[in-house]
């Protein structure tokens, strides 16, 4: 046990072969992506650590129930297992399955933002940022000043800043804010916690504005697995009821079910008032299809309403964020600096402090991404100043609070040995840092730009 922090509960049952190219076919691989790690083939990736999201391995139970998925289009019997599943587990009214976390914030976010200017997050991350946009209002991230220290462990990192959302409320008018979103895990921050007494706060300060709260709960059962080992009075409460005491302080509710339910598609709406569900339904038909598939079929809600359950399982999560935890404690031997503590779905390796010479206009987070390609195959995520983008209204290039590289480990699919090779690839990196230089872009879309824009090296 003494290097192994948290061995897996469960046993490898079927194996997909993976081959690793030669650093040369890898350079040549990365130009012809425009240097942008999206555009790679997944055959030309050794471990890819681009997301997290429909990434994970199912298990033998979802693999069954994908089997007794009813493909019916309206009245499912695998509709219905989802929402006594999901009803069981978030205590939530009126609940809409979706194609994916998107899909989620597209149907609903319009509703909560009409004639509204702002929405206020503890942060957002893409995807919601940028619906925020499109609905026409502007989002603003609200994090403990903790989390900005990425050298300084705090137990909760992902917290609101209650005072400066107060602030925020008093400045900008309540009847301008459309929602604040309550994200857990805090992804951006570095997959970091939000703790039970921060929800509950924001929760009341929210209320007492007669602002409506959602829930951002891609990473809930991560978020509560935390909350558990650090928070006092919750150690000895279960993952399901410290999940349904987190949901009790959400008015909505949107999930990324391709997280932590571990499915490879699927998203879940969650309403508590009866006339935004009837809304949600209506959009849903328009965008996603009929109320009882929402975009998915008879065996992607089979899987989910599975996965719902399995995702809860403490060893499990154990298992999960101790994944992390191992790679952080090789990094600190090797003086790499991180976002710490370790956070639970992926490793945040701090590119502003690693490399240190590349300003955020030229994206050492991005930068950082590239080397770790060319160096072992190894494909990650810019969570910068790169993913940002510009000001929607000046154009500018905005300035990241934070420039990660994001090593996003999938679920149930990757061994301690894969872990070993991230770290030696870092290790032999930091030799080479002084010679590593920026990226600039040549092409980009004006919304979500990191997915498809062009870059080439300074």
């Amino acid at each position: 046990m003494s290097t192994i922090y948290f061995p897996e509960p469960f046993r490898i049952k079927s194996v997909e072969p993976i081959k690793m190219l030669t650093k040369e076919e890898r350079i040549k691989k990365i130009k012809e992506a425009d240097y942008n790690v999206f555009n790679l083939d997944s055959e030309d990736v050794y471990i890819d650590l681009l997301t997290d999201s429909g990434t994970g391995a199912m298990s033998t139970t979802q693999w069954a129930g994908v089997l007794e998925g009813d493909e019916a289009y309206a009245g499912s019997k695998s509709y219905r297992a989802l929402i006594k599943s999901a009803t069981e587990i978030f205590d939530f009214d009126y609940i809409q399955p979706v194609h994916q976390g998107r899909a989620a914030e597209k149907i609903l976010l319009p509703i909560l933002l009409k004639n509204k200017k702002y929405a206020i997050s503890n942060m957002h991350f893409d995807t919601t940022r940028a619906h925020v946009e499109i609905a026409g209002a502007r989002a603003i991230d609200c994090v403990v000043a903790e989390a900005l220290d990425t050298t300084s462990p705090y137990d909760f990192k992902g917290n609101m800043d209650n005072a400066r959302l107060v602030e925020l409320i008093k400045e900008l008018g309540s009847e301008n804010i459309g929602t604040i979103i309550i994200t857990i895990t805090n992804n951006s921050a570095g997959g970091q916690p939000v703790s039970m007494a921060n929800i509950k706060e924001t929760s009341s300060i929210a209320k007492k504005h007669k602002i409506p709260v959602l829930i951002d709960a891609a990473r809930c059962f991560e978020n509560a697995y935390f909350i558990k080992e650090r928070e006092a009075n919750y150690n000895k409460k279960s993952i399901a009821e410290i999940v349904k005491e987190m949901f009790a302080c959400g008015d909505f509710f949107t999930m990324s079910a391709k997280k932590d339910a571990i499915v490879n598609m699927g998203g879940l709406v969650g309403v508590r008032d009866k006339k935004v569900a009837e809304l949600v339904k209506q959009r849903c038909i328009s965008f996603e299809g009929f109320v009882s598939y929402g975009g998915l079929s008879g065996r992607d809600l089979e899987a989910l309403a599975i996965g719902l359950k399995e995702g809860l399982d403490e060893n499990y999560l154990q298992y999960r964020i101790g994944q992390i935890e191992y790679l952080g404690a090789k990094l600190d031997k090797a003086g790499i600096p991180y976002q710490k503590p370790t956070g639970g779905h992926a490793l945040f390796v701090d590119a502003g402090k690693f490399l240190p010479h590349i300003p955020y206009n030229e994206f050492p987070a991005q930068a950082l991404i590239i080397e770790l390609y060319i160096e072992a195959g190894i494909r990650g995520c810019d969570i910068g100043s790169y993913m940002l983008g510009n000001n929607p209204d000046t154009g500018e290039q905005l300035k990241a609070e934070f420039e990660f590289a994001r090593l996003a480990v999938p679920r149930r699919v990757y061994t301690q040995a894969h872990l070993d090779v991230i770290a030696q690839a870092l290790i032999n990196i930091k030799a080479r840092v002084n010679t590593i230089k920026g990226y600039k872009i040549t092409e980009e879309p004006p919304i979500l730009r990191h997915f498809t824009a062009k870059l080439k090296p300074i």
